[in-house]
């Protein structure tokens, strides 16, 4: 018997088809072992020795595979063709020697690009052994990012109250898009016009010139600077005549784009398709892995974790018969192809991402596939068809037009651009960010010395524009020009970036949100080298040395930890106060834009006395008046956004206090009145704003609708308790004693009456207590998970989520829980299943409390294993414990603005989740 271990359960069994009786395919469903979330997972003082712990949830598949191989003649490490795919077969083995399961066996290494009969069949006649440089590149990547999130994360907590984590790779893409943000902030607009003429010639056929010179001078775009100019050179065109100076036509070639990378593909599923990287990597997976074909399981596209742009010969030869086929042979280029990648640090170890079988046609595999997957694959399939096909042929005209007026003299310019031979736009034209519309327009038959009418004329005032924010697409473009990260990190970072609250993805651009400005900035301040362009994309050059076997992985280390623990050092002593100042020095344009009144910037708008600065609190930084406790202002850092200024609405009718809307540190809200209209020791009247209504968006007469929440609809007829309406967390909902039950309708909290809130009570009392349980919403039913049985949408407490044999998997953001597919869930399932986790609550796994327990303390998954190390509680709680009880309660009440200094040695305990997620993303 020879025993193959690959990563994915579904990929053992399709491979067990292909070799046969004598193989057993067992799956290692990913990572065995990683680093413990704890320090001395990597020691410095000991050439930087590793601890390895096996995942609790990989030990039962590594007793499996250990039994397995009593009598085995082989063991055929199958993993992925990467680095990642490397390490995960080098800890297999490593484990199972420390379990001494191996004995005579012979142990082999076998890598293919695409999950198909044949090349699995070529794989296994050419086996080899583990890359050992491989190896040193992975483990070299894992300690750099354990050290920099073990060492850097509780600095930024101790210096920086309310602060996640930072990672290696991930704060430099954060530091893109501030420095965009910061870019635009600082932008000043520039005003510029344009002259454009209608003409017309002998014929009466009509185009458009430009006006590109005048008195023997050319004119730029933006040269015209004023509406005085522009009409100066308004009245001159309009007294001119028109005469054609000179006609240039200049033959041109238009070449195709090379095969999808990682990256590319990425970038053009972004702006194509509408799909997150997050997401084009999950559905590309299931390309890869295969649908049935023919009573056999079939990869469709070749591995998707590449940087390679070439394709293997006979997928050349294909792809020029499929053209000879379909658009005839004049669109087959004489030779055939050869790309090289342009990307920096390009490691074009494997082929480009193409179909496995080019003979299958997207429209042949709609049928066969989920919506998501039939598009991908034709992205795919035309992208690398088109990158085999001929050039476009194209015909670019420059048409010179003088204008005199009288002894002024004027230059018009009119281009246009004509397809000779459409060659491979006939299939695919490649998607661009931010480019203008240069598609060319097509000129009449003009000649030299012709004369042309005036038929019209356009002058138009415009002003310069900041540059763009970064689209998901353009991120990772940028990243990979800068040879940041690897192709197989950039869906995680941008994900993590995302889930950290850090950007935010608003009409399909990257936001920098005020967490992850402060966040940089302190980098920027105090660890400025650590998330430098040129110096990252430097190490990932020498990580990339290490894999090619050129230098040594641990010299590396040590280079780069020398530096950064003296940086770490040297910030030791700094007081939380020296860094708020420096931070609110750096972000002063962002914190304190101009006054529309040209007053005071600083000047606290509540008592006009204290001034603003920033402050920490436990839930991060935000802007406070000097003069707390006696002005108790506070505003989120964005001062000029919608929802950070006070807006009163109006007066309330029965109390004639204003109503108004607020910005807080936790975001906006409704108030009623000031402190100063209660008694001493009230607070006034506060409300929510719901989800989906922007601040900007209320009116008087919903705010006093909110703010008479929560309101009594009446007592309930058995047990005379009352029943109430109210918006909370999770939307508006009716309450009797302990039991909430939603509403649908969101307008229906302010008007339900008694009758339907008792139905409403009565039917979730009915359902019974909690999910899972005997009466439960049995959700929306999709079908059957081959393995798992009945697959159903539900609606869960922290979202969406679809569900099988007990296994749970949140819905992305990007994907709407009433349109996903059977497909897609099974993906979700599936995923889920081989991180080993995923189980529905109930007795055994702690049920709803272990959830809400776990969710309250879980972070966001790490990209590159931003471990963060355990908070030092102990000595916190000790501390604690020997004050007295009246100074504890004194700074219970303390106010935020205060609450850097102690919070300073109460980070937040992530070391758990850590555990479970740092080192999880592809690195």
């Amino acid at each position: 018997m020879n025993i193959v271990i690959v990563e994915s359960p579904a990929k053992a069994k399709t491979i067990n088809k292909y070799l046969g009786s004598s193989y057993e395919v067992l799956a290692s469903f990913g990572h065995v072992r990683d680093l413990p979330a704890k320090n001395g997972s990597v020691d410095p003082e000991q050439n930087f020795k590793m601890i390895w712990e096996v995942d609790p949830k990989a030990a039962g598949r590594l007793n499996d595979i250990a039994k397995s191989l009593r009598g085995a003649e082989r063991l055929i490490l199958a993993t992925d063709p990467d680095r990642e795919g490397e390490a995960i077969s080098w800890h297999v083995l490593e484990v199972l020697k420390e379990k001494r399961a191996l004995k005579s066996q012979k142990i082999e290494r076998v890598v293919f690009n695409a999950i198909t009969k044949q090349a699995i069949s070529e794989a296994m006649k050419n086996p080899r052994e583990i890359d050992g440089a491989l190896v040193d590149a992975y483990m070299a990547r894992r300690a750099l990012d354990y050290l920099v999130g073990f060492t850097l994360s509780p600095v930024l907590w101790r210096k920086l109250p309310g602060a996640r984590s930072a990672g290696r790779v991930q704060s430099v893409a954060l530091r893109l898009v501030c420095d965009r943000e910061l870019e635009i902030e600082k932008f000043v607009p520039r005003e510029y016009w344009s002259l454009v003429a209608t003409l017309l010639t002998p014929r009466g056929e009509a185009f458009e010139a430009r006006l590109v010179g005048a008195d023997g001078k050319k004119i730029q775009r933006l040269d015209i600077g004023s509406g005085a100019e522009a009409e100066d050179f308004r009245k001159a065109i309009e007294a001119a005549t028109f005469t054609v100076a000179s006609v240039d036509a200049k033959p041109a070639r238009r070449n195709p784009q090379a095969p999808f990378t990682t990256s590319t593909l990425q970038q053009e599923a972004s702006r194509k398709l509408g799909f997150a990287p997050a997401h084009t990597m999950r559905v590309a997976q299931r390309l890869y892995e295969g649908i049935d074909i023919g009573g056999e399981t079939t990869g469709l596209i070749t591995y998707m974790r590449t940087d390679g742009v070439q394709i293997a010969n006979e997928a050349v030869a294909q792809a020029r018969k499929v053209i000879g086929e379909d658009y005839g042979n004049a669109y087959v280029p004489e030779a055939p192809r050869q790309y090289q990648a342009k990307a920096k640090n390009a490691q074009e170890a494997h082929e480009a991402i193409r179909p496995t079988d080019l003979s299958r046609r997207p429209d042949a595999m709609k049928r066969r596939l989920d919506t998501d997957q039939a598009r991908l694959y034709e992205l795919i399939w035309k992208r690398t068809i088109a990158s085999q096909m001929e050039s476009a042929e194209l015909e670019r005209t420059t048409v010179d037009i003088t204008a005199k007026a009288g002894d002024r003299v004027l230059e018009l310019r009119a281009t246009g651009q004509v397809i000779k031979f459409d060659g491979f736009l006939a299939l695919y034209q490649e998607g661009h960010d931010d480019e203008e519309d240069e598609e060319g327009r097509r000129l009449p038959a003009l000649s030299e010395g012709e004369s042309l009418k005036r038929q019209d004329l356009s002058v138009t005032q415009h002003f310069t524009e900041p540059p763009p924010r970064f689209s998901e697409a353009s991120l990772v473009k940028r990243m990979e020009e800068l040879g940041i990260g690897r192709p197989s990190t950039y869906a995680s970072i941008l994900q993590v970036l995302k889930d950290r609250g850090y950007v935010k993805l608003e009409k399909k651009r990257l936001h920098g949100e005020d967490k992850g400005r402060v966040v940089i900035a302190f980098l920027e301040n105090f660890f400025r080298r650590y998330v430098e362009y040129d110096f990252t994309a430097d190490l990932e050059e020498q990580l990339d040395r290490i894999s090619n076997n050129e230098i040594s992985w641990q010299q590396v280390l040590k280079d780069f930890w020398r530096d950064f623990i003296g940086a770490v050092e040297d910030i030791k002593d700094l007081r939380v106060a020296q860094v708020l100042d420096a931070l609110d020095e750096m972000l002063g344009p962002h914190i304190y834009p101009p006054r529309a009144d040209g007053g005071d910037v600083r000047q606290c708008p509540t008592c006009g006395t204290g001034r603003l600065n920033l402050k920490a609190g436990k839930f991060g930084a935000f802007v406070g008046c000097s003069n707390y406790p006696e002005c108790r202002y506070t505003r989120p850092l964005a001062a000029d956004s919608a929802e950070s200024a006070d807006r009163v609405l109006g007066k309330d009718p029965q109390t004639g206090l204003d109503v108004t809307v607020k910005a807080g540190r936790f975001g906006p809200y409704i108030q009623l009145g000031e402190p100063k209209d209660y008694p001493e020791g009230d607070k006034p009247k506060r409300a929510g704003i719901p989800k989906n209504t922007q601040p900007a968006d209320i009116e008087l007469e919903l705010a006093l609708k909110l703010l008479s929440l929560p309101r009594e609809i009446g007592k309930h007829p058995e047990s005379g308790l009352p029943i109430t309406a109210g918006i909370g967390r999770f939307g508006p909902f009716v309450r009797h004693d302990k039991t909430y039950a939603s509403l649908e309708a969101g307008d229906e909290v302010y008007s339900i009456g008694l009758n339907r809130a008792v139905t409403l009570i009565a039917e979730k009392i009915a359902k019974g207590p909690g999910r899972g349980r005997f009466g439960a919403d049995p959700g929306k039913q999709l079908g059957d998970h081959p393995t798992f049985g009945a697959v159903a949408v539900k609606n869960g407490r922290y979202g969406a989520y679809v569900t099988a044999g007990g296994v749970n998997a949140t819905i992305p953001s990007d994907k709407d829980k009433d349109t996903i597919t059977l497909a897609e869930a099974i993906a979700l399932i599936d995923e889920r299943a081989a991180k080993g986790g995923g189980k529905s609550g109930g007795r055994k796994s702690g049920g709803s409390k272990a959830r809400a327990k776990k969710a309250k303390a879980e972070k966001p998954a790490a990209t590159e294993a931003e471990a963060t190390p355990k908070p030092a509680k102990k000595a916190a709680v000790k501390k604690a414990a020997s004050k007295p009880k009246s100074d504890a309660v004194s700074k219970a009440r303390a106010p935020v603005a205060a609450s850097a200094k102690t919070s300073a040695a109460k980070p937040a305990p992530a070391a758990k989740h850590a555990k479970k997620s740092a080192g999880k993303a592809r690195g």
